[in-house]
């Protein structure tokens, strides 16, 4: 369904058993990836730092925005770190790419560069967000979705199987959405991602897909253009 597509992850989906990631949980999402990349997609990945620190949770413990929001940016380079561990301990040819200069661990953020890794059949990690403070991860994915041209964005949630009307464990009268518009997203504040990543994919007419990681085999169906989870575009379908 898909050539070219960019997987969010959320740090927390990496915890598995363990404080802050999991190797057997790393293993079986790089397995995952592995075989999606088989059917011939190119696969970016943004992950998020949550299983470390978030920059919100330190703001309000009184610490500045801008450097709880650098702290969050290392952690997620941390995860990009042990993703490609995981790829690459699988024969999987991997990429690090950050918005913050480390030249010793990784490379810099290139958009040429990342295009022609996944030409290449390598599966590029982008870490450290955009590397400015007061943007999110989510933001950071639809940026760089865009930038290298994806068809859609992944979006991996950690036990979360779509969006819904209201949260499902605090109301059971909650509707699961088979698809929505952005519109819709803005206007109803649904919490798939934050707005400004939301706008920028509408402007990119930038199709979203919210499912749950936690099902194995989930990612892989999800290319093959399974109705599974909730697709969020510019039209309705």
């Amino acid at each position: 369904m898909y050539k070219r597509v960019l997987l969010k992850l959320s740090g927390e989906a990496l915890i598995g058993n363990e404080k802050n990631f999991d190797p057997t949980v790393l293993h079986e999402i790089a397995l995952e990836i592995k075989e999606a990349q088989a059917l011939g997609v190119q696969i970016a990945i943004v992950v998020g730092g949550g299983n470390f620190i978030r920059g919100k949770t330190l703001e309000k413990l009184g610490m500045d925005r801008v450097q709880s929001d650098y702290m969050g940016m290392l952690a997620t380079i941390i995860n990009a770190l042990a993703i490609q561990a995981a790829l690459e301990d699988i024969g999987v040819d991997t990429r690090v790419q950050t918005s913050i200069d480390m030249e010793k661990i990784a490379e810099p953020y290139i958009q040429r560069r990342a295009a022609r890794h996944l030409d290449k059949g390598r599966i590029v990690i982008f870490g450290g967000g955009t590397g400015n403070p007061f943007f999110s991860t989510d933001t950071a994915s639809a940026l760089r979705a865009s930038e290298i041209k994806a068809d859609a964005i992944l979006m991996a949630k950690n036990g979360v199987d779509g969006v819904y009307s209201a949260d499902p464990d605090e109301d059971p009268n909650a509707i699961k959405y088979d698809h929505l518009t952005f519109t819709d997203i803005l206007n109803k504040d649904l919490k798939v991602m934050d707005a400004t990543a939301v706008s920028l994919c509408r402007d990119n007419d930038m199709e979203i897909v919210v499912f749950n990681m936690n099902e194995s085999g989930n990612i892989v169906k999800v290319i093959k253009g399974e109705q599974i989870g909730t697709t969020v575009s510019k039209e309705e379908k």
